[in-house]
């Protein structure tokens, strides 16, 4: 397996005239897969890249994509091409490890808006989504049926989501289940006009619309509708729902796969999220392909982006593994793909991203182990920890 800490190759390297370092050199790229799918339809658009443009190209699966990617900037030697997660934006922007390279892309106007936000910082475009998702409700369609539910039942509201949650909770069955981390109960944040940080990267944990997100949250905790996945002993909520523990789940498109993998025999649908007092709200999840600012061959770096985020490619990383494209010019095709799957992709036009300030990382994971015990906690004590954190982030 190629590591992080060094491409592999040797060559010379030289400047060329958009500022991009060039060489003989061939690209290392770095991934963190989800499987076998996920690598080989990766290393396949590679070679096909590398074929075409005469420059070599390795594929390496991180083992700890986090830690290999600290090690090789460390050592000044990191890998070319790399996945990277929104919440090590910040910090490696900030010094110095990456290529800003967005604004020098063909397709850059082809990118989700919200996307694209997700990936700038100091107003600077630093890399391509090179997927997303977004989290919507699944039911299961068996269990729905069973309990009288019919297309007159799907929820658009929140009375609406208690009122079935209710109906769908019998025996053994629980009528929701989600994992009780933000990023899974931040959509109602976002459904009741609420999120952690606004657009002016101010804290607004503790506003009043966050806490009657978690007011909500916590009245179908009470009313028994609702349980997290962990207290139905389900690694994820996934599991959860797989397993008929409950009828109706808020997660991602990940989801697919896993209940093709583990649960084949479920049967199910896949609704958006219903609206909220603010009207309707999501999250979304992404990474992009970053460009080491040490690699001595960035222009033939942001070539092999340009290709991995075409449509085409995009498109056929989706059906082999299963993700969103980023671009917009691949949604009809991908709709007429995956029509079961298209309130996923409706997320997209009003999904928030999860905070990637430096250290919100840190307040997030501190506000999931609050979070679960929401049951029985006070929402406003647990969003004053949160803003005080993100506060102290700024000092």
């Amino acid at each position: 397996m190629l590591s992080a800490c060094g491409s592999g190759f040797g060559g010379s390297s030289s400047s060329t005239a958009t500022g991009l370092s060039s060489s003989t050199s061939g690209l290392s790229v770095l991934i963190g897969s989800s499987g076998q799918a996920e690598t080989d339809a990766v290393t396949a658009a590679v070679s096909q890249w590398s074929s075409g443009s005469g420059v070599s190209a390795k594929v390496a699966t991180a083992n700890d994509l986090p830690q290999q990617l600290s090690q090789g900037f460390a050592a000044k030697k990191p890998a070319d091409v790399f996945y990277l997660a929104p919440d090590y934006l910040a910090g490696y922007s900030s010094n110095g490890s990456l290529l800003s390279y967005g604004d020098q892309l063909s397709n850059k106007g082809d990118f989700y808006p919200s996307l694209v936000k997700a990936f700038t910082q100091d107003n600077k475009f630093y890399c391509a989504p090179k997927d997303f998702s977004t989290l919507q409700l699944v039911i299961n369609t068996k269990l729905w049926a069973a309990a009288g539910l019919s297309d007159a039942d799907v929820p658009t509201s929140w009375d609406q989501l208690a009122a079935v949650a209710k109906k769908l909770t019998t025996g053994g069955v629980v009528g929701l289940s989600t994992s009780s981390e933000y990023a899974r109960l931040g959509v109602f944040m976002a459904q009741a006009g609420g999120t952690l940080l606004d657009d002016s990267q101010k804290p607004v944990a503790n506003s009043a619309a966050n806490i009657k997100a978690l007011d909500y949250v916590k009245s179908l905790l009470s009313a028994g509708s609702l349980k997290f996945a962990k207290d139905l002993g389900a690694g994820w909520a996934g599991e959860a729902f797989g397993k008929g523990q409950a009828a109706m789940t808020i997660e991602g498109n990940w989801i697919v796969g896993g209940l093709s993998k583990d649960y084949p025999n479920i049967s199910y649908k896949v609704l958006e999220l219903p609206a909220g007092p603010a009207g309707k709200g999501t999250l979304q999840f992404s990474n992009c392909w970053g460009i080491a600012a040490d690699s001595p061959n960035q222009k033939a770096a942001l070539d092999l982006v340009q290709k991995l985020t075409s449509t085409d490619s995009q498109l056929a990383f989706s059906k082999a593994f299963g993700p969103m494209p980023s671009v917009k010019s691949a949604a009809d095709q991908w709709t007429a793909q995956n029509p079961a799957l298209v309130p996923f992709l409706k997320g997209a036009d009003y999904a928030q991203n999860v905070p990637v300030t430096k250290g919100s990382a840190d307040v997030i994971k501190d506000l999931n182990s609050k979070l679960e015990s929401l049951a029985s906690s006070d929402p406003k004590t647990i969003l004053d920890a949160a803003q005080k954190n993100l506060e102290a982030l700024g000092k």
